[in-house]
């Protein structure tokens, strides 16, 4: 049977181009290391690849979630203990006041040390983050926690004006954690504070007048149950810091397992492919060669 010498060298060129493809294809996937360059190469470990990718990509937003959340209730945590520091001292404060053998003198020289006090937890309430959000007003994060009206008289200048909304981040399947807290209620603090004040600023005030005694009374039982509130709060922090403590782990852990997987289906084998490698270098020599000596036969070499 004749073959045609176009017929020949396409047949020839087309085996070379072939051989020349998987050599490039082979160098291509033996540098970067992967045994996959497009998916038509391996389809079922490329889906395999993909949904542990994928999968990877979500548990590190969880563990990203998670860090963002717990440097979220440690400075939540800063601000409430502040509170409950500035808190403890004004009921010490209300302590000393409330006893009967200070003079006049004594109960105004406590006025400017309960100001700053009262000051100091309207400062903290209305703290903002780094990006000029409230972080006590709940889900109004754009409006003050509390509120300061000087028009109107002791006793109801303050007012809550954030919400109890509660801003929820996902960290994990299924599962959500609470990062903000609101601080409600101690808004009836600072206006117990606010009446003390104004009681202690009276002209010709005594350690028994009636009004000062019942302000400072009220504002004694309201600094023991704020202080219980903000502490309860600050407990929960903890709490939760532990909780997202187990589960960055276990996040971890799984993540670990992903990329092992990812490794183990997806890495090149070397020595398999060093060896393919040569195979494919001697059929493409092979391949040249024989073209060679078949393009340059003609009839005259058997006559």
């Amino acid at each position: 049977m004749r073959i045609a010498t176009s017929q020949f060298q396409a047949t020839m060129n087309r085996g070379l181009q072939d051989n020349q493809s998987k050599l490039a294809s082979l160098t291509a996937r033996m540098a970067s290391g992967d045994k996959i360059q497009v998916p038509s190469d391996d389809p079922v470990t490329s889906v395999r690849l993909s949904r542990l990718s994928r999968e990877e990509a979500i548990v590190g937003q969880y563990r990203d979630n998670i860090s963002a959340i717990k440097i979220r209730l440690s400075t939540n945590e800063t601000y409430l203990t502040s509170m409950v520091n500035d808190i403890t001292q004004s009921h010490d404060l209300l302590v000393w006041a409330a006893d009967g053998s200070n003079s006049s003198d004594d109960l105004k020289s406590m006025t400017q040390t309960m100001t700053s006090l009262r000051d100091s937890l309207f400062y903290s309430a209305n703290q903002k983050d780094q990006e000029g959000r409230y972080v006590f007003s709940g889900t109004l994060t754009n409006t003050q926690a509390i509120s300061y009206d000087p028009n109107a008289p002791a006793g109801s200048r303050y007012t809550f004006t954030g919400n109890t909304g509660q801003q929820k981040s996902v960290v994990g399947n299924g599962i959500t954690q609470t990062v903000n807290v609101d601080v409600s209620g101690l808004e009836t603090l600072l206006n117990q504070m606010d009446s003390t004040i104004d009681q202690l600023s009276q002209p010709g005030v005594t350690s028994g007048t009636p009004a000062l005694q019942a302000a400072i009374k009220a504002n004694m039982d309201g600094a023991l149950d704020t202080m219980e509130a903000v502490a309860g709060k600050i407990a929960s922090f903890g709490g939760a810091q532990n909780v997202m403590e187990t589960l960055d782990g276990n996040h971890a852990n799984v993540s670990l397992s992903n990329k092992t997987a990812i490794l183990d289906l997806g890495s090149l084998d070397m020595t398999d492919a060093a060896t393919e490698l040569n195979g494919y270098n001697l059929a493409l020599q092979a391949s040249y060669k024989a073209y060679s000596k078949i393009t340059n036969l003609s009839l005259f070499n058997v006559l």
